[in-house]
């Protein structure tokens, strides 16, 4: 193990092995049990201590596909127009492809819907519970990351972007190619781009589907993938992978690979979301920071 990780392993150990089991952690457990309403679709299970904070935020990135008391769901009606949201967004993907729904605005999702009998156009719920998910505070989640694109409508210019030859993914010009070519020649052919440019609509594809997966449960999903408007995808970070491991390279089986030995390695690089990070956020050693 890389001695950097080896440290903060040791950290986030000694944390865990620390912490009163106050956080009504209950691993396997996916069971809603009694909740009540906040008057905004949103169901809150029992409030935590903010002095809490940190250690109940490395609790939830070690095991983050379970369920905690605290966590935030979607109402019953929420969960109804997640689902028909993320059928429709789904629609359109495969309409359109998957590369230019990486770059897919929400204006022109709204358009194509519309325009489209095979995709069908949004409901006015199902717009406004869209516009809710991006609009939220993300915090309550337990998501601490920083908001990298302010509006819904945010647009990725076709010009600023590159299609990644045998990926079907794009990388903005500049620095993102300039990242990745360099990674290219440190590690060599076994090294491939697993996830590039992520527009608001993919990001937004990506969470819906892990929440609908996570039974309506915004925290367990944003402990795996920023909520639409948070992805650093959609402003120059960017995935790797060992060629041919397929959907490993999501889980930590990747740290075993030559690919990520390599990659740590390298003074220059750094990953976005480190073991033990304070995000909320499971450790990714696959998410090259580049911003």
């Amino acid at each position: 193990m890389h001695r950097r990780e080896f440290l903060k392993l040791a950290a986030v150990s000694m944390v865990l092995n620390q912490v009163p089991d106050v956080f009504g952690f209950a691993p396997g457990s996916e069971k809603r049990g009694s909740s009540q309403g906040t008057g905004a679709g949103i169901i809150v299970q029992n409030n935590v201590s903010s002095d809490h904070g940190v250690k109940d935020r490395l609790i939830k990135s070690q095991f983050f596909n379970h369920t905690f008391k605290d966590d935030i769901l979607l109402s019953p009606n929420d969960f109804i127009l997640l689902n028909t949201s993320l059928a429709r967004l789904a629609r359109i993907q495969k309409v359109i492809g998957h590369g230019n729904f990486c770059l897919l605005n929400f204006d022109d999702a709204v358009l194509y819907a519309r325009n489209y009998s095979r995709i069908g156009r949004f409901s006015k719920a199902e717009l406004l519970f869209l516009e809710k998910i991006f609009y939220d505070q993300v915090k309550k989640y337990g998501f601490m990351g920083e908001k990298t694109i302010e509006t819904i409508t945010g647009e990725i210019k076709k010009k600023d972007v590159k299609k990644i030859s045998s990926t079907g993914h794009y990388l903005y010009r500049g620095k993102p190619i300039e990242v990745y070519h360099a990674i290219q020649e440190k590690i060599g052919p076994d090294v491939v781009l697993t996830s590039g440019i992520r527009s608001v609509m993919k990001q937004f594809l990506l969470f819906l589907n892990k929440t609908a997966v996570s039974q309506g449960n915004l925290s367990m999903a944003s402990r795996s993938l920023a909520p639409p408007g948070y992805s650093y995808h959609g402003v120059g970070d960017f995935d790797v992978g060992k060629k041919g491991f397929g959907v490993a390279n999501f889980t930590e089986q990747f740290t075993q690979t030559q690919v990520y030995k390599r990659l740590a390695d390298l003074g220059y690089i750094t990953f976005r979301y480190e073991r033990g990070n304070d995000q909320g956020v499971r450790f990714e050693p696959w998410h090259i920071e580049v911003v």
